[in-house]
């Protein structure tokens, strides 16, 4: 398959101390993608490189056959990749409605873009709340607000980094629900989660990581087949 994402011997960190040690992976369109790894293992800084929110030191990173790595945060988000980041970081001050059309653009003219009532079929509780300030709302509900903030943009590649970490388990369900309709839709996704099982069920293939890069990689069927990965990279 056609990459849409390719990261090729990357290499980075901060200062002095090197975190990525060549990773390497490879989404095409319309794949689900997990990166998985324990806590400090280079996932976030992976995504950072290739949000452009980090520098890398060596290294190639394509989209859509273009190179991007390098360029501005901003121009990645707008060559087609939305992201999910790690914490939310919505806008405290602006409510779940002017949250999601402060960055809105349809910059490569998407069939079907995405729009505030679309977004709100996807989570409901969205509409309910859409007068409310960003900080008035539960983790969960911030974490929705989050993905649809993304969706906003009508991005080809969505990346999400812990995507539902500190949730509740009806939200986590909710949110891999939603994954798995964009995922039908043909959304290609990048996620990073601890909870196996949801991922196993939605990705079609999955990296695990370990001192910064990739020492597995397969399909869900694979990973079940070889328990020693998740006892040996996986544990606590």
């Amino acid at each position: 398959m056609t990459a849409l994402l390719d990261v090729e011997q990357l290499v980075s960190g901060y200062g002095r101390s090197q975190v990525l040690y060549g990773m390497q992976l490879s989404i095409a369109a319309g794949q689900c993608v997990s990166l998985l790894g324990r806590n400090g293992m280079g996932k976030t800084t992976t995504i950072k490189n290739i949000m452009g929110m980090h520098p890398a030191w060596k290294g190639r990173i394509s989209f859509k056959g273009a190179p991007i790595l390098g360029l501005p945060s901003y121009r990645v988000a707008q060559r087609g990749i939305g992201l999910v980041p790690e914490g939310r970081q919505i806008f405290p001050n602006l409510s779940v409605r002017e949250n999601l059309i402060a960055t809105a653009a349809d910059r490569h003219r998407k069939p079907s873009p995405w729009s505030l009532q679309r977004v709100y079929d996807l989570f409901p509780r969205l509409a309910d709340r859409a007068s409310n300030f960003g900080n008035q709302l539960s983790g969960g509900e911030q974490q929705m607000l989050a993905i649809c903030r993304a969706l906003m943009t009508n991005p080809d590649l969505l990346i999400l980094d812990e995507a539902t970490e500190g949730l509740s388990p009806l939200v986590r369900q909710e949110i891999w629900s939603a994954l798995a309709r964009l995922r039908q839709d043909g959304m290609a996704i990048l996620v990073i989660d601890k909870n196996l099982a949801p991922l196993l069920a939605l990705a079609d293939r999955h990296y695990v990581v370990e001192k910064g890069q990739i020492v597995w990689a397969g399909d869900s069927d694979a990973f079940r087949a070889e328990p020693g990965i998740q006892r040996t990279y996986l544990g606590a």
